[in-house]
């Protein structure tokens, strides 16, 4: 039988591992044309409200009183509307294997906001933690934009990781603010609301490029990477999320992040869209050290 932390760990790592597949085959997806990143998230958005209205017709229905659907509405916008809508685009101008680097901050981001939010106190081991994992995020910056110094795609993929790193402070809000929240509902129905309300944010803006594809046009194998990121990195992700959100520590939840630039790694190597040099090897290594060091420091401190 496993336990609840048992089960909090195996949905954070199944999560992340397909987050850390998703890097490669958005870029995949973006680099074939005619499907820009405002079409690939409402693919996303709008294929996940439907998965989990479907799944919520096969599992107990939960009443939802009209003030949680407002706090689930809030909470849509940092977890799913801000963070999904600013990654994707951040992944459209930089490189998959930068993207999921940068994913890895959100354990530093979390124990930060925590200590304002749940008033943890940080200690020297927390701020060297940070100070370390900044170090790789420098380091990322230089790394990348050193490649193609004083060009605009140079400023393009600054900007990106940008983004990117912007997308994990609103998850990491999300994560903080609404950890108690979430255990009131089951994942489907907290989902299912999430979704809906995420989507009717967003579909308008995206629906202009979304409705004039040229779907006849789209072959295959984009398809089949589209049903991937829509039910693997959305719709089973977003199902894990809650479980671990609801048996662990934000910070060691979000810990599992480190997962996916490893995966992503690995998965645009084998797609031959990106590149691993040494620099972003050292820029890894400095971020799961400092999360290291975040999180033994939180254990020493005897928070829980």
């Amino acid at each position: 039988m496993i336990s609840k932390k048992g089960k909090g760990h195996l949905a954070m790592l199944g999560a992340n591992i397909a987050w850390g597949l998703m890097s490669p085959l958005s870029k995949s997806i973006m680099m074939f044309g005619s499907i820009g990143y405002l079409s690939l998230v409402s693919f996303r958005l709008g294929g996940a409200a439907i998965a989990f209205w479907i799944a919520s017709f096969f599992v107990k229905r939960e009443k939802v009183p009209p003030r949680d659907l407002l706090l689930i509405f809030v909470a849509s916008l940092f977890a799913i509307v801000f963070n999904q809508a600013i990654f994707i685009t951040g992944v459209s101008m930089t490189s998959p294997i930068n993207a999921s680097i940068v994913t890895t901050f959100l354990p530093i981001i979390t124990m930060v906001i925590s200590a304002f939010y749940l008033k943890e106190p940080i200690t020297f081991k927390k701020l060297l933690g940070v100070i370390v994992g900044g170090a790789g995020a420098v380091l990322i910056i230089v790394s990348s934009t050193q490649l193609d110094a004083g060009s605009n795609s140079s400023n393009r993929n600054l900007l990106g990781i940008i983004l990117v790193f912007l997308a994990q402070i609103s998850y990491a809000i999300y994560f903080v603010f609404f950890k108690k929240f979430v255990e009131k509902y089951s994942p489907v129905t907290l989902m299912k609301w999430m979704f809906l309300f995420a989507s009717l944010v967003y579909l308008p803006f995206g629906q202009a490029e979304f409705l004039h594809l040229d779907y006849s046009a789209i072959p295959f194998s984009v398809y089949r990477d589209i049903a991937f990121v829509v039910l693997g990195s959305t719709f089973f992700t977003y199902l894990m999320v809650p479980i671990g959100q609801k048996n662990l520590r934000p910070t060691v939840a979000t810990m599992y992040n480190n997962v996916q630039p490893i995966v992503a790694t690995i998965a645009a190597a084998i797609m031959g869209i990106d590149a691993f040099g040494p620099l972003k090897g050292i820029a890894i290594a400095l971020v799961f050290i400092g999360v290291y060091i975040v999180n033994k420091s939180k254990e020493v401190s005897g928070l829980k």
